[in-house]
């Protein structure tokens, strides 16, 4: 039988992030909790920031009937001169029966002992209180707090419960709060408890009450509100999707407000402006024809008929942090950009201060520079390695931390400095992440390159290297960086030799776990077949771009339809030479022939070999276009002749086709 089920816990109001954060794993915890349980159904799981809400339009009232087959030792082993075993009463005594009642089983081509028991499912009411205890449990929010008494501890503290089954309130306890058919609903429009007779009452309470329990119709009001205060002011609200997620969890009665500041701060940066804004106040910013204006816009949870008295308020809080935002961006300019105090800056223990660290990175920059010659000026280059971090003593960055780069940026600006030392300023810590935008210049590219790499090879010169998920310097992402900079800006960097190159100016780095590190990340950051990138670097290859050029050469190869067929051909060759030191391949002597298969293979490998080609996947198909011609050969010859010149002959012709293949891949290694 089928019955709804209600379930709120109502809390003290819940933070946004940590919520958020655990949201996507809440449903499976509770899914696999009902699994265990043998009352898995469907459910809808709701979420204001007073209270977490399981709802089951139809439950089980009652797990169903089960069988428990149990098997124990064979007949030869529970049995010995017809009399049972200690193995013999073990299993009966496992089985929580009498020996009479154990009866044998075929298991294995074995005859073995064997016991089935039935068991009477369990009323759901009678389950409640694990399910949800232990769901509740579960729940990994971060940092929990104690309240009252108590010894447990949860996210915040609960002050309401409310199980109903059937309409029917089930007897459950959750940190000394005992359930009750009540619940509260939001504050403006009543302070106490709301009694209930059934769940269709609940949903109708929370209505009236001024409650949208459901998190979707939350973000279809706001994103309502949103449209309609663009349309009346002709603005363009700037819609954050993870403010939007906090909003939405935050607010039981959202509606979007637009209130206004004082333009006077509109001459701080717009970064400032925002920052303040979303970080602070959880505002969303304003535009209008693509600029900044002095609006914002609030979602409140306030229930009113007035809103004025809530935009008043929101005005009068930013109105101040803007105030500081401004004095500070006065005094900063005022002291100008500047690298002094650096040195008083420790970077990390044993790799001195932020100085240091600067002069560190305008070495590797120079040699980058003369690498790669870009189209920039070299004194613009050493202008901005020298006052990338200059804005680290600024009151700004002080107060706001994010800003880091950005302010520089401005200051560079604003002290005259030519466009492409501001730009490569603000850009240097880019990519911020997997989808962070790029610096955008050669001359950005190489600050934001010094920087990681400096950072890298400074952590590893100490011995500093991540292990498991731990990497608090952000180490990985700075590799991950590295090749997104490379490629998106053409810069040629081996992994071995460039990484040698810039290794001398430090101390006791072990260059192949550097180098392992690297490749570890190459292979996280390729979205193909993991083999693909595991037979590219079987190659040898260490050099970024062609990293990964012949990666995508390979997996287009991969992909297509014919790749097995071309695989197996390709796999005997490398199975074929797996003993031969490819380094040392013998002349092949034409003259030792003695097939027509074998001539018109080495016909062929000489064509295909004498070409240059555009591309990597232009090479690679060519070479694998040999399919046919060693197809022949394999079927007309035997390569382990008896004569050993013949043999060896054969073999480097062999051998000599599978290095060529190796230059892009080996193919072996091509898992599909």
């Amino acid at each position: 039988m089928l019955k709804p089920l209600l379930i709120e816990i109502g809390v003290e109001e819940l933070p946004a992030v940590p919520l958020l954060k655990e949201l996507k794993n809440i449903e499976k915890k509770y899914a696999d909790i009902l699994e265990k349980n043998s009352l898995l159904c469907d459910f809808e799981f709701y979420y204001t920031p007073r209270r977490l809400v399981i709802w089951h339009r139809e439950f089980p009232m009652q797990q169903d009937d089960s069988v428990e087959e149990m098997f124990g030792a064979p007949l030869s082993v529970a049995y010995k001169d017809g009399e049972p075993t200690p193995a013999a009463h073990g299993f009966a005594k496992k089985c929580g029966v009498t020996l009479d009642e154990i009866s044998t089983a075929t298991k294995g081509n074995k005859e073995v002992l064997y016991y089935k028991k039935e068991i009477k499912g369990k009323e759901s009411k009678e389950l409640l209180q694990t399910i949800i205890e232990s769901w509740i449990k579960s729940l990994e929010f971060g940092k929990t707090m104690r309240w009252g008494s108590l010894s447990e501890s949860f996210i915040r503290p609960v002050r309401w419960l409310n199980v109903m089954l059937d309409d029917k309130l089930v007897d459950v306890e959750l940190f000394g709060v005992k359930s009750q058919k009540a619940t509260f609903v939001h504050r403006i429009s009543n302070f106490g408890a709301v009694e209930l007779e059934d769940a269709k009452e609940y949903f109708e309470a929370l209505k009236e009450g001024g409650v949208t329990l459901y998190q979707e119709q939350r973000r279809e009001k706001i994103l309502a509100d949103f449209a309609r205060l663009e349309a009346e002011n002709g603005v363009k609200i700037e819609i954050d999707d993870e403010l939007l997620e906090e909003v939405i969890a935050i607010n039981e009665n959202p509606n979007a407000l637009l209130g206004s500041f004082d333009e006077e701060f509109l001459r701080l940066p717009d970064e400032v402006i925002v920052v303040s804004m979303k970080e602070h106040q959880r505002y969303f910013p304003v535009y209008k024809d693509g600029k900044l204006i002095n609006k914002f816009c609030v979602v409140s949870n306030a229930l009113t008929d007035d809103f004025s008295k809530v935009i008043e308020g929101n005005e009068r809080v930013l109105r101040p942090r803007l105030a500081d935002g401004l004095f500070f961006f006065d005094n900063d300019i005022k002291n100008g950009l500047s690298t002094a105090g650096l040195e008083k800056v420790a970077f990390f223990k044993g790799l001195g201060s932020v100085a240091d660290k600067i002069e560190r990175e305008k070495v590797i920059a120079q040699k980058l520079f003369a690498l790669y010659t870009p189209d920039a000026n070299e004194e613009d280059l050493k202008t901005a390695i020298s006052l990338a971090k200059a804005d680290l003593t600024s009151e700004m960055v002080f107060e706001f931390t994010e800003l880091q780069g950005i302010m520089g940026g401005h200051y560079a600006r604003i002290a005259g400095l030519s466009e492409d030392v501001a730009t490569a300023i603000t850009e240097q810590y880019l990519p911020a992440g997997e989808e962070s935008a790029l610096p955008s210049t050669p001359l950005s590219a190489i600050v934001a390159m010094s920087l990681k790499l400096d950072t890298l090879l400074a952590l590893f010169s100490i011995d500093q290297i991540p292990t498991g998920s731990r990497d608090p310097f952000a180490l990985r992402r700075a590799v991950n960086g590295l090749i997104r900079i490379t490629n998106e800006h053409n810069f040629a960097f081996d992994i071995r030799e460039t990484m040698s190159e810039l290794a001398k100016n430090y101390e006791n780095i072990d260059m192949q776990k550097l180098e392992n590190f690297f490749l570890e990340r190459v292979k996280q950051y390729y979205k193909v077949n993991p083999s693909v990138v595991e037979a590219v670097l079987a190659s040898n290859e260490r050099e970024l771009l062609n990293i990964g050029k012949k990666i995508e050469a390979l997996n287009s190869l991969v992909n297509s339809e014919d790749f097995a067929e071309i695989s197996s051909t390709f796999k005997r060759v490398a199975n074929i030479t797996k003993d031969i030191d490819l380094d040392s391949i013998v002349n092949i002597d034409e003259t030792l022939f003695e097939d027509d298969a074998e001539r018109e293979l080495y016909t062929r490998y000489k064509e295909v070999t004498s070409k240059s080609y555009d591309s990597f996947e232009e090479e690679l198909d060519a070479l694998l276009g040999l399919k046919p011609e060693l197809d022949k050969f394999f079927e007309s010859v035997m390569v382990n002749a008896e004569d050993e010149k013949v043999k060896n002959n054969r073999k480097a012709l062999v051998a000599s086709v599978y290095k060529s293949i190796l230059n892009i891949a080996d193919i072996k290694e091509v898992s599909i």
